[in-house]
């Protein structure tokens, strides 16, 4: 290591304010120290609580629940099964690519370290890179977390209206809602790290719980009558969206949304017993079992849905309400089915915003957030100050909903794109440069699979990007408007502008390793 690289890193050291000498924390946690940190949190999680958490961010239900209507302008049931099939095959090839990356540098830092590891040593557009890439990871972790507990929200209001017909929440009933979520999961995830394994577990077992209860109720109901398997899974409506032969791609928003934020599981690696094993394998699991669990529950949705036209005028463009109730046929029936999907959306929140809060301070941790001191700050074992910022942003940004019907979808979309490109970005400069670091890698693919599958996760990526900054709907008016990549980039441009005033003075970013 270079003499400015261990004065870059004893800086940093003595930035992070740890008790304790790093020798010390080197007898407690040799990997880390390798990768240039001095241990700051408590490892309290095993191969298969990781794996639990990922399945509850995954949240089955909720995902290919809440974004269900993307799917109906999409086609409707074509889009929304074969969707899910192919969806579910181009995330096991990016997400296994990342689990590589993950193994050999198995950190909280994720895909911004990731990128500054891979480049070569030197110059600064290796830190301006990862710098990039770090908020482009951030503002995906944050949207992310804005969609679920906002499609948290709206599926409350959405099942009251089940028993009110007559009422319909204002969008400052909305936020006030989303805004109670966001202060309760706060404090769960504040004051509960201790418990919260347990709780990834309990999430999990909700998860197939209710999975299995609306497979079993719709199917046995059918109040809106049986399609034949042919309709069921092949029946394709471009009517809805106006975009003609390019309808079906619209439609793969619910899975791809669902299955957005497995990558978020990497932001626990330093809390994780044996990160460079465990990590990865969780990640390499969660899909195939996600998908097993998805057609359970996307099956008897296809076979039994209401008229298309009658999903999409559903109160809040919530269509699982709406749909459960009309299946059922009585609005009792239709809130027993939803207790557990809301029940799946709480766990999901809880789950997806401890991963934000770890990704958010280990980014402040290397000095690239505005007063980093304070969000890298860590409170009983816990990073309780990036945990706030988090929460805070999701509420100022939830403030769109005020303007825009489509908050959701662009809240969504934001999340989907940016955390795919933080994702795509080390993936491909790793394809590029031969995949020589992963080589050395405890948990990679044989090399021709792994160039077959990093290959498949760029182009996956870049078409991501694309495909969800495009509205839903054609033509396109100022309400309907999907307005992701604006937050996108008017995010992206902010931390921009903060990059050339401030952040390049203090930002050199994250300690220089080899990985492990």
């Amino acid at each position: 290591m270079s003499r400015l690289s261990r004065e870059k890193d004893e800086e940093r050291v003595d930035f992070m304010h740890v008790d304790g000498s790093a020798h010390d924390a080197s007898k407690r946690d040799p990997d880390l120290i390798q990768l240039g940190y001095v241990p700051e949190l408590v490892r309290n999680r095993s191969m298969s609580t990781i794996l639990f958490q990922s399945l509850a961010i995954t949240a089955v239900p909720f995902g290919e629940g809440t974004a269900l209507t993307s799917a109906i302008y999409g086609g409707g049931q074509l889009s929304y099964f074969v969707g899910w099939i192919v969806v579910s095959i181009l995330n096991q090839c990016l997400f296994m690519s990342l689990a590589e990356l993950c193994s050999k540098f198995p950190t909280s830092a994720g895909p911004y370290y990731f990128t500054y590891q891979l480049l070569p040593s030197g110059g600064k557009l290796r830190t301006l890179l990862s710098f990039i890439t770090g908020w482009t990871w951030i503002i995906g972790n944050w949207t992310i977390c804005l969609s679920v507990n906002f499609g948290f929200a709206a599926l409350i209001a959405g099942t009251a209206t089940m028993y009110h017909p007559g009422w319909e929440a204002t969008a400052w009933e909305l936020l006030l809602i989303f805004y109670a979520i966001c202060l309760g999961v706060f404090l769960i995830v504040a004051f509960g790290n201790r418990i919260l394994p347990y709780v990834d577990t309990v999430a999990s077992a909700w998860n197939a719980v209710t999975i299995l209860i609306v497979l079993i109720a719709l199917s046995v109901k059918a109040g809106a009558g049986r399609h034949s398997a042919a309709y069921a899974l092949g029946h394709y409506d471009k009517s809805f969206s106006g975009w003609g032969r390019f309808t079906f791609f619209i439609g793969l928003l619910p899975a791809a949304y669902t299955y957005a934020a497995i990558g978020m599981i990497t932001s626990m690696a330093e809390e994780t017993t044996h990160p460079a094993i465990d990590v990865p394998r969780a990640m390499s699991w969660c899909i195939p079992i996600s998908f097993v669990a998805g057609l359970f529950f996307v099956l008897p949705i296809c076979f039994t849905l209401p008229p298309l036209e009658d999903i999409l005028a559903a109160p809040l463009a919530q269509a699982v309400p709406f749909i459960f109730h009309t299946v059922m046929g009585s609005p009792g029936s239709g809130l027993a089915l939803m207790f557990f999907v809301l029940g799946v959306a709480l766990f999901c929140s809880i789950s997806i915003t401890t991963a934000a809060s770890r990704s958010t301070w280990a980014f402040a941790r290397d000095r690239a957030i505005p007063l980093s001191w304070i969000w890298s700050k860590i409170v009983i074992d816990t990073p309780t100050f990036a945990l706030a910022l988090v929460t805070l942003v999701q509420m100022l940004l939830g403030l769109i909903n005020l303007g825009s019907s489509s908050a959701f979808t662009a809240f969504a979309s934001t999340g989907v794109i940016a955390l795919a490109a933080s994702y795509g970005i080390p993936i491909a400069i790793s394809l590029f440069g031969g995949r020589s670091f992963v080589r050395q890698a405890q948990w990679r693919l044989p090399s021709a699979i792994g160039f077959l599958f990093n290959a498949i996760a760029v182009v996956w990526v870049a078409f991501q990007l694309v495909l969800f900054s495009m509205p839903a709907a054609l033509p396109v008016t100022i309400v309907s408007m999907n307005y992701a990549s604006v937050v996108f980039v008017g995010l992206l441009a902010l931390s921009m502008v903060y990059y050339i005033v401030f952040a390049r003075k203090v930002y050199v970013g994250p300690p220089e390793s080899d990985g492990l």
